[in-house]
């Protein structure tokens, strides 16, 4: 008895030495992981080609994309039709930022879930927002929600504010490619200056008085005033916030009495809103249709025309002009745009 007695001891001290070990390796490594965001060492240009380049929403990767070229490996964190506005970083997402060596975001609380790991990051890594050129009459602020719309890339003369950040950070984190990095960008800014003119021509060919587009949210304010087409969003600024019965009563009063002949769904945004002013127009006479999917927080997919910058304003002013009854090429600018647009 006295012998059982004292191998369940053993045993149990035994077993207590294990648990012990374990929880306390266990805590040494989460206090590792914890302390390289802690730490505040900064990172810059290392020699090594290419380094990594890490950015947010896919606007901002396309960008450093044809600014650095060759150079950098781009990370894109937010995929094709995912909401930046709620999206919460993954471990794995997280560990991308850590082991990149410069990152960029859109800013503007556009990633709001993101803030906290971005500044936990910038204090070992360079971290840019690409839209801190722009200035502050430039900006468009939501009425009553006391935060600026951070959908500046509607606005493709705005959004090479973006490029010139990119290129102005690249060229200091890597002095050597600077040259590069530089004509990069003045060659990318041509192109969008001939989308811009696209952009202004084919929205320009809609009738005036049908010059009014509709959306789930509040996506489009910068396209908005730069190409003078009226806008409005059944949602604010964020999708965050919930559209109301008033608000889509509002926005039906609008179709029925303007004869608005279509609106858009959004290619990352429930289309539940946009479908239930359809249902109102229709329950007071009046016809409405989908205008056609738009490309409004995020591109489409990687690897096709859309799923870059150019190729998503191509992409959503075709669109609007052809469904307000603008003249607009089928496949747009470049005839490139995918036959399912």
């Amino acid at each position: 008895m006295k012998s059982t007695a004292r191998v369940l001891i053993m045993d149990r001290d035994r077993d207590f030495r294990h648990i012990f070990t374990v929880s306390f390796v266990c805590l040494i490594i989460m206090g590792m992981l914890m302390g390289i965001l802690a730490q505040p060492v900064r990172a810059g240009y290392n020699g090594k080609y290419p380094y990594k380049a890490a950015a947010t929403v896919g606007m901002v990767a396309d960008i450093i994309r044809n600014v650095a070229g060759e150079q950098a490996e781009v990370t894109g964190i937010i995929g094709a039709g995912v909401d930046p506005h709620v999206f919460n970083p993954t471990r794995s997402d997280v560990a991308t930022l850590i082991r990149s060596d410069i990152v960029f975001y859109a800013g503007l609380l556009l990633e709001g879930q993101m803030t906290d790991i971005l500044l936990k990051v910038s204090r070992r890594r360079p971290v840019y927002a690409v839209t801190e050129l722009l200035r502050k009459e430039y900006m468009i602020e939501h009425a009553g929600s006391g935060h600026q719309d951070p959908h500046v890339w509607m606005d493709v003369r705005g959004w090479m504010k973006a490029v010139e950040v990119v290129a102005g950070a690249l060229s200091e984190f890597d002095p050597p490619n600077r040259d590069e990095y530089r004509q990069n960008a003045a060659t990318y800014l041509q192109k969008l200056e001939a989308l811009d003119a696209y952009a202004r021509k084919v929205i320009g060919s809609v009738p005036r008085n049908q010059r009014i587009m509709i959306t789930a949210h509040d996506a489009f304010n910068y396209m908005g005033r730069a190409y003078d087409i009226e806008v409005m969003g059944i949602q604010g600024i964020s999708t965050e916030s919930e559209a109301g019965l008033r608000d889509i009563n509002r926005i039906v009063d609008e179709l029925v009495a303007r004869k608005i002949p279509a609106v858009f769904v959004e290619s990352s945004v429930s289309d539940k809103n946009v479908k239930a002013l359809i249902e109102g127009a229709g329950s007071r006479g009046h016809s409405v249709k989908i205008g056609g999917e738009l490309f409004s927080d995020a591109m489409g997919k990687g690897g096709t025309y859309e799923g870059t910058y150019v190729g998503m304003i191509d992409h959503n002013v075709t669109i609007i002009a052809r469904a307000l009854g603008g003249e607009a090429p089928e496949k747009g600018m470049q005839g490139k745009l995918s036959p399912a647009h």
